[in-house]
C-alpha cells in the first residue's frame, strides 16, 4: 500500500479533492458550454459574437446605458466593452451620445439595425431557451435561475 492511501488526511490524497466532475467551476463551464453551443450556431449564422449579443440584448431590455451600466448588465469587463462598443458603432448596431443631464457622460444605445439583428434572430434563441427548458422542466429550469441568482450573491472569501 503507497503511503498516500494509508493517510486520507494527507493532502495528496485522491478522496480529499473533489472530482473535477463535482466541482462547481468546472460544472458551471461545462454546463455554460452545453447551453451555449446551439447560441454559438446561431450567432456563427448572424456572423457576430456572443459579447456582442449580449450588448443588443441588454441594450434592447434596458435602454440607453452608460458603458459601467452596460459591462456589469453584459458581464463583460471594460476594457473589453469599450473595444466592442467601438466595432458596433462603425458596424451601425449601436449608437454613443452626451448624457443630456450629464455632460461628462455617454450614453450607449441600440439602433434600428441593432434591434433588427435581435428580432430577425430571437425566434432561434427563444427555440433554443424552449428546448433546454422541454429537456429540463419548467421546474427545475426555474429553480436553477434561481439557484444561480442566489449563488451570485454568495461570498467565498472575506
Amino acid at each position: 500500500m503507497s503511503k498516500n492511501s494509508e493517510h486520507p488526511e494527507h493532502p495528496e490524497h485522491p478522496e480529499r479533492i473533489r472530482k473535477t466532475s463535482r466541482a462547481l467551476p468546472i460544472a458551471l463551464l461545462r454546463a455554460r458550454e452545453s447551453v451555449m453551443a446551439p447560441i454559438r450556431v446561431m450567432l456563427a449564422d448572424i456572423n457576430l459574437t456572443e459579447q456582442k449579443w449580449r450588448v443588443l440584448r441588454t441594450l434592447d431590455e434596458c435602454g440607453g446605458l452608460e458603458q459601467t451600466a452596460i459591462a456589469k448588465e453584459a458581464c463583460l469587463l471594460l476594457p473589453s466593452l469599450t473595444r466592442i462598443l467601438r466595432s458596433m458603432e462603425t458596424d451601425g448596431l449601436i449608437k454613443r451620445d452626451m448624457d443630456a443631464a450629464d455632460k461628462r457622460r455617454m450614453m450607449v444605445s441600440i439602433t434600428p439595425a441593432g434591434r433588427e439583428i435581435l428580432t430577425s434572430n430571437m425566434q432561434v434563441s427563444q427555440d433554443i431557451y424552449a428546448s433546454i427548458e422541454r429537456q429540463l422542466g419548467r421546474r427545475k429550469m426555474e429553480q436553477l435561475l434561481d439557484l444561480l441568482e442566489e449563488l451570485q450573491d454568495i461570498k467565498t472569501i472575506e
